[in-house]
């Protein structure tokens, strides 16, 4: 509409004639209407590309965050796989795949309307787009594999980084700073490479594109022109009037403007492509089954084996009742942690069941997890207690620190407003595990696991910490790991492994 009205408005202008309203109204509301569409495409383009996000978010994260993956990971390698890649899936269906549609529909379109004006103009921009294709399919293969090379890049420095960051000290304590820079250095500067051969990619493809659209752009003009000057050196195959030539000039642009938003879109397309391949690779092969959770009425462990290379725990049997206290004990190395982290779902490549008394399946979210090395995050000591229940109100918070014996270093040190890094640096293991066990009892859920619980305490402090698991149990289930023989008393039963 905007480039009738422009043809229009020249055509009365050159005739010396005052341009009429249609005209003027052809100027206004094309652009306007051309808005509504272009926001109306990418609205439901972005809601669909958000919704795959979180369905990839929702398949991937259980196997990162303790369950199982298709292969091992870097801390690192799963943080770009949760983050970047992810992220490179949306931006695939936020950009790529609606610049596909209109790349698809737009040009049939433009040339069909153009048609209307000028036959001929419609036949020059079809016959360019044929090599225009066949340039784009051959940038585009070179674009593919750069970008799969670019993520795999990315996903071994990221790995290596934080891999490395985190044993920082054991490196210094050892003097292997040297290596390790060169090892950061090597993988830093292969990123680098990579990404530099995407952008090569990007740039060829952009090249063939600007050079069709502008050959299309110039062949119709000359056409136009000297079909308007009869300077044409055959008979014009079409009668053009000024209207008609310059509508179709005007028109011309239109027919690749949706192919250039299709190569700008399209290394987004590239890295969706080699991030979803990625992802599936971290997927493991079988799909765990949904089992819809049951009501908490209770712990039942029948035949629990868990088979790793080189080790082999289990098949273990037990039973916990809603109020009930329970203590799995057995040398280091034995298994404790890892039996405790297959009931909590963690491990899910397991044999044998584990089910509510009633036979249903366990809802992770029936169960609060105190472990040996608690998650701290940079925050204040309340914060880090609230992980658990965000609406606890202060006075929640700090009745829960005071039971699990945090009184006296909230009194010396600010009380919940005391700062924490994600180390919990100036906090003992003994006060780790204390802000710990803090959060899973104010998370009120019905099953408390609790990892080595009164390790790194003294005798009076263990002695709280059993006293107070003792009164847990009567209000909630409670299993424990431990070596502590006072403790391993206090439960109702003992399971040997």
């Amino acid at each position: 509409m905007f480039a009738l009205g422009v043809a229009y408005g020249v055509s009365a202008l050159v005739g010396a004639q005052r341009p009429e309203w249609p005209a003027i109204v052809a100027l206004i509301v094309g652009p306007m209407l051309r808005g509504a569409g272009v926001y109306g495409v990418h609205a439901v383009a972005i809601r669909e590309a958000q919704a795959a996000a979180i369905d990839w978010r929702r398949r991937l994260f259980p196997g990162l965050l303790g369950g199982r993956t298709g292969r091992a990971l870097l801390a690192g390698e799963s943080a770009t796989l949760a983050i970047d890649h992810v992220a490179a899936i949306e931006a695939y269906g936020a950009r790529f795949t609606p610049a596909r549609a209109s790349a698809v529909i737009g040009p049939i379109v433009v040339a069909a309307i153009t048609a209307v004006a000028s036959w001929v103009a419609a036949l020059i921009m079809l016959g360019t787009m044929l090599p225009f294709v066949i340039g784009m399919i051959l940038a585009g293969s070179a674009a593919r594999r750069a970008s799969e090379r670019q993520l795999a890049a990315l996903e071994t420095l990221s790995g290596l980084f934080v891999d490395r960051v985190r044993h920082l000290p054991l490196i210094r304590h050892f003097g292997a700073e040297e290596r390790i820079a060169r090892q950061v250095t090597a993988a830093t500067r292969e990123v680098a490479q990579r990404t530099i051969a995407v952008l090569r990619a990007a740039f060829l493809s952009g090249g063939v594109l600007e050079f069709f659209a502008a050959l299309a752009v110039a062949l119709i003009a000359v056409y136009c022109g000297f079909a308007l000057l009869h300077m044409l050196p055959f008979a014009p195959p079409e009668h053009l009037t000024l209207e008609r030539a310059f509508f179709a000039l005007a028109m011309a642009p239109e027919f690749y403007l949706p192919m250039r938003r299709l190569a700008a879109a399209y290394h987004e397309k590239r890295l969706g492509e080699a991030a979803s391949e990625a992802l599936t690779q971290a997927l493991p092969d079988a799909p765990v089954a949904e089992v819809q959770p049951a009501r908490f009425d209770g712990l039942r462990v029948a035949g629990l084996a868990i088979d790793w290379p080189g080790t082999r725990i289990g098949p273990l049997s037990f039973a916990l009742d809603p109020h009930d206290f329970v203590a799995l004990t057995g040398p280091t190395g034995s298994g404790k942690t890892s039996t405790l982290a297959a009931i909590a779902g963690q491990v899910t490549d397991i044999a044998g069941a584990i089910t509510t008394a009633g036979g249903g399946a366990l809802d992770p979210a029936d169960i609060a997890w105190a472990a040996q090395r608690p998650l701290l995050l940079p925050g204040t000591l309340g914060e880090n207690i609230a992980l658990a229940a965000p609406d606890a109100t202060p006075d929640r918070i700090a009745a829960v620190a005071e039971r699990v014996g945090l009184g006296p270093l909230m009194a010396a040190r600010g009380g919940l407003a005391l700062v924490l890094d994600h180390r919990g640096s100036g906090l003992s293991g003994g006060e780790r595990r204390r802000v710990g066990l803090a959060r899973a009892l104010l998370s009120g859920r019905p099953l408390l696991i609790c990892d080595e619980p009164t390790a790194d305490l003294d005798a009076d402090s263990a002695a709280d910490i059993i006293a107070l698991l003792a009164a847990v149990s009567r209000e909630r289930a409670v299993l424990v790991a431990t070596h502590d023989p006072d403790l391993i008393a206090a439960a109702r039963i003992e399971v040997a492994l």
